[in-house]
């Protein structure tokens, strides 16, 4: 790189860097300054280390090239309307990975790695920068440990090419990835957020045949066309020419399933289902410095002010977002002053159900085994008490003697779960010092709430984002034949990333579950987006960002068990076992090639 063209960036980048860390320093909340923080601070990262970022001799065309990948990536996720750039996002990260192969092959995975590492830093900055608005700590650590988990099937791949033959490569590449992805969502690190078939969100009706492959089937899409497109460029560097008919395989191969994704789309027909009378409830509380500052009382009167609204008698579900009532003690729910308001109201209303999201512990007596991991706290009496916090959802109604519970169990890495503590066990005193702990307790099966003929999945925040998850409100071993959710509502507090696009993809991520299970969902948001979404993805009633609002529609219950409902990630477990017998086939080759 040119000593002056260097120079310029290093200044430039360094001021952005600078100013946003102040801005950060000093404001309260950060929208999308973390953005330009992230992408000026890593810019200038690496043009600071480029001579040392690597010793292949076209390193800065290598370079633009990762970036160029980070950047199509990027700009094709959600929300970007521009989608169709994933299908070539990842064709310049392959050419970066076969000129490295031609260089030097005994250090080529560390470049690898190296240049992919660039790709996947930038490709999380551009779609997660707002995770700093919840915890900035956090979000370096992230970005940082997801980027480097993409590296890995990308260097998976090339090792397979060099034993290989190259028309098996993009099965490599599709089932590392997709294999990556799969465990990705499986472990207690889990980000599942850049699969990339959320990238769709953005296009629900294109995607309608994820009622049989779930978001993978997206991702294997997504991948394959990458690996056509890459093959017409080395066809076209080759011989200096394109071939039409591969051009035309690479055309049907993007139009054939939207235009089946399309006829399902305008065919779908669920206007013979039963329905369901539903309200939405957004009380717009900021959550960082008003939402667990503000009197309990003053909370629940703007609950049943904005429920007045939107309520009748005719109305069937009430739906709270998450967290609506802190500290509540949930062995002894009946004696909660909130709880006790909300009973009042739905007494007026005898159909009515309300379901809302929890802040809530469990007390151990003093003759219960409590878990390991639960919290210890000394009473003013000198009592030790032993407690777990549960993110939780619950369900009142005025003929239901007992309340039932959901406890919230796909919990957020780092707020809500500290991974892996048994490993880490002696980082608990700390813990426990600092006032925290090593994470929030959970139940090991999905429950359903009951009204009627209506059967609501109480899905709480994060554990939207996993579809196979989502599945087993309708489908495991405690629920019977039948007896599974035909509607589904999703409680959640986003305003913790502040009014930046984290909040809309969630809910466009949303769409998704409904097309997978073909179930209406509504959505209830601390602080925008409360919708309501039907069984093809449509999205209706948006409600706005820093807006209270109430909203109410019909919702149509469906029983019908979908493809994928029943056999949940199938495409993510072939790709795993692939992946298996490539990995061993890569090993046993490359051991004979030493020995030969």
């Amino acid at each position: 790189m040119k000593k002056n063209l260097k120079s310029t960036i290093l200044l430039a980048t360094g001021i952005i860097t600078l100013i946003c860390a102040y801005l950060m320093w000093t404001m309260p909340l950060w929208g999308r300054i973390p953005l330009l923080f992230f992408a000026a601070g890593w810019t200038f990262k690496v043009v600071a280390g480029e001579s040392r970022f690597s010793k292949i001799p076209q390193k800065n065309k290598l370079l633009l090239l990762s970036t160029l990948s980070g950047i199509l990536l990027g700009a094709g996720f959600p929300v970007s309307p521009l989608t169709f750039l994933l299908f070539i996002a990842f064709v310049p990260l392959l050419i970066v990975e076969e000129e490295i192969s031609g260089w030097r092959e005994d250090a080529s995975k560390w470049e690898v790695l190296k240049f992919s590492f660039n790709t996947f830093v930038i490709w999380n900055i551009l779609s997660t920068y707002w995770v700093a608005n919840t915890a900035y700590i956090a979000s370096f650590v992230a970005i940082a440990l997801n980027s480097f988990f993409m590296t890995i099937p990308i260097m998976l791949y090339h090792q397979a090419g060099k034993v290989l033959p190259g028309k098996f490569r993009v099965f490599a590449l599709a089932g590392y990835w997709i294999a990556f992805e799969f465990l990705h969502m499986r472990w207690e690190l889990t980000w599942p957020w850049l699969t990339l078939g959320n990238g769709f969100a953005e296009w629900p009706a294109l995607v309608q045949w994820y009622e049989y492959t779930g978001a993978y089937g997206g991702t294997l899409w997504i991948l394959l066309a990458n690996a056509i497109c890459f093959e017409i460029y080395k066809t076209y560097k080759k011989e200096a020419s394109l071939h039409f008919g591969t051009v035309g395989k690479l055309v049907a191969f993007i139009l054939i399933p939207c235009i089946a994704s399309l006829v399902m789309y305008f065919t779908y027909d669920f206007s013979d289902q039963k329905t369901a009378n539903v309200a939405v409830v957004q009380p717009n509380y900021e959550p960082h410095y008003e939402k667990f500052e503000i009197p309990e009382g003053q909370v629940v009167n703007q609950f049943l002010k904005l429920s007045q609204l939107v309520v009748d008698s005719e109305t069937d579900y009430l739906v709270f977002p998450e967290t609506s009532v802190g500290s509540v003690n949930l062995g002894t729910l009946k004696s909660n002053r909130a709880i006790r308001s909300f009973k009042d109201f739905v007494k007026d209303y005898p159909k009515l159900a309300l379901v809302s999201g929890v802040g809530g512990y469990e007390i151990y007596r003093k003759d219960v085994v409590a878990p390991s991991d639960a919290r210890t706290s000394v009473r003013r009496n000198g009592d030790t008490i032993r407690y777990t916090v549960y993110n939780a959802a619950i369900q009142i109604k005025s003929d239901q003697e007992e309340t039932p519970i959901y406890k919230k169990s796909k919990l957020v890495p780092g707020a809500e779960i500290f991974p892996y503590h048994q490993l880490f066990f002696f980082v608990k005193p700390l813990i426990d010092k600092l006032g925290g702990s090593m994470g929030h307790g959970t139940q090991p099966n999905r429950s359903v709430f009951h009204n009627g003929d209506m059967r609501a999945a109480p899905v709480i925040c994060y554990e939207s984002v996993f579809g196979e998850y989502f599945t087993r409100y309708i489908r495991n071993r405690t629920i019977k034949e039948g007896d599974g959710a035909n509607l589904a509502f999703v409680v959640t507090n986003d305003g913790w990333w502040d009014h930046t696009a984290g909040h809309k993809q969630h809910m466009k991520f949303a769409s998704l579950r409904a097309i997978e299970t073909r179930r209406d969902i509504a959505r209830s948001a601390n602080t925008g987006i409360s919708c309501f979404i039907n069984q093809r993805g449509d999205i209706r009633q948006k409600t706005k960002y820093n807006q209270e609002a109430a909203i109410k529609s019909k919702m149509y219950l469906n029983d019908e068990i979908t493809f994928y409902v029943k056999w949940g990630d199938l495409i993510g477990r072939i790709a795993l076992f692939v992946s298996i017998i490539f990995f061993l086939n890569t090993i046993v080759k490359s051991l004979i090639g030493r020995k030969a």
